[in-house]
């Protein structure tokens, strides 16, 4: 593999500056079912990873329900790297449960645990490597205290009075939290909708009301000198309606795969405010392809799209079955 002139962090710098990198920068990300329960073994799954692959930036992937477990949410532990967690209670059940959701001090319990991953890679991996650390958008977080995502959204159609206070403790824990994660020693975040920026499963109106006025705050907290990558979840996604609203994020992040979504070339003619970091097909070739056919396929993308503007990444995080070798594949194509 060629030698590379720059840092991972002096090649984003350039990227998010508008200048012409050495190569394509190039990140994947991926949980790690059997070891993401503690402190340790989600921080040596991450530094790992990172060491196998030298991807240019580390989205951490912590466990998914990290951001719900200090009220109430309760989940057997996996030991198997390819089985996701068993959830085992949800704190909603009725409307009237969202009542006991308050603020949390982001700095203890699971949480403040997280944090302490955080601190942990940054030592493991010191400064030259970006770091973003995964959270969910707080209408997204609420989804996950409760069992179904459509319950969430009927109870905000039918009880706004009663959900909003408790999507506004939510806020007010998180962006509470985004100031400690740069404290930690995160650039910034890897700001994720989940499954509700979408209309599969509300308005863009709805969202409007419900979605934008609980996201900026927590963006917001990062301050100005964070690097934020925005990542629109699903299918039918609001990719292009929150690229308009103009969140303090750099780098955009979706699914362009999805036939039902806004397409790569699209984006990259039309969306101009943001360095976008999508183009690998995670849940098809990535997976189901060749080493040489990955190299052919990211190759494409590499003549087709300017390393200042693309970073190959793809759509979510990549299945844990992924072959490894694909992804020597993906990393090993970015030279030009």
């Amino acid at each position: 593999m060629p030698t590379d002139r720059y840092s991972p962090r002096e090649r984003l710098a350039m990227i998010l500056a508008g200048e012409q990198p050495d190569r394509y920068a190039v990140s994947m990300w991926r949980h790690f079912f059997h070891l993401e329960s503690t402190i340790d073994g989600t921080v040596d799954a991450m530094v790992h990873f990172q060491n196998e692959f030298n991807w240019d930036f580390m989205k951490i992937n912590p466990r998914a329900d990290f951001h719900i477990e200090d009220w109430g949410f309760r989940q057997t532990f996996s030991t198997d790297e390819f089985t996701k967690h068993r959830k085992d209670h949800y704190p909603i059940q009725t409307p009237d449960d969202w009542r006991t959701i308050r603020p949390l001090d982001p700095t203890d319990g699971i949480l403040g645990d997280h944090l302490r991953v955080i601190e942990k890679i940054r030592k493991r991996v010191g400064p030259d490597l970006p770091l973003f650390m995964t959270l969910f958008t707080p209408l997204a977080v609420a989804g996950r205290l409760i069992e179904r995502n459509e319950d969430l959204i009927a109870h905000l159609r039918s009880h706004p009075e009663i959900v909003q206070p408790a999507l506004e403790a939510i806020t007010t824990t998180f962006t509470r939290y985004a100031s400690e994660i740069r404290n930690a020693g995160a650039d910034g975040l890897f700001y994720a909708t989940t499954h509700f920026a979408s209309s599969d499963m509300m308005t863009w109106d709805e969202y409007r009301t419900w979605g934008i006025p609980y996201d900026r705050p927590v963006i917001e907290a990062t301050e100005s000198d964070a690097t934020n990558i925005l990542h629109v979840c699903d299918t039918n996604a609001f990719v292009t309606q929150l690229a308009e609203e103009k969140y303090p994020a750099q780098i955009l992040s979706w699914n362009a795969y999805s036939p039902t979504n806004l397409p790569l070339d699209k984006a990259y003619t039309n969306i101009t405010d943001y360095v976008i970091a999508s183009g690998v097909d995670d849940l098809a070739w990535l997976q189901l392809s060749e080493p040489d056919e990955v190299s052919y396929l990211v190759s494409e993308l590499t003549e087709r799209y300017a390393p200042e503007r693309l970073i190959v990444a793809p759509t979510c995080a990549i299945p844990p079955e992924t072959p490894a070798d694909n992804l020597r594949a993906v990393r090993r194509a970015v030279y030009v």
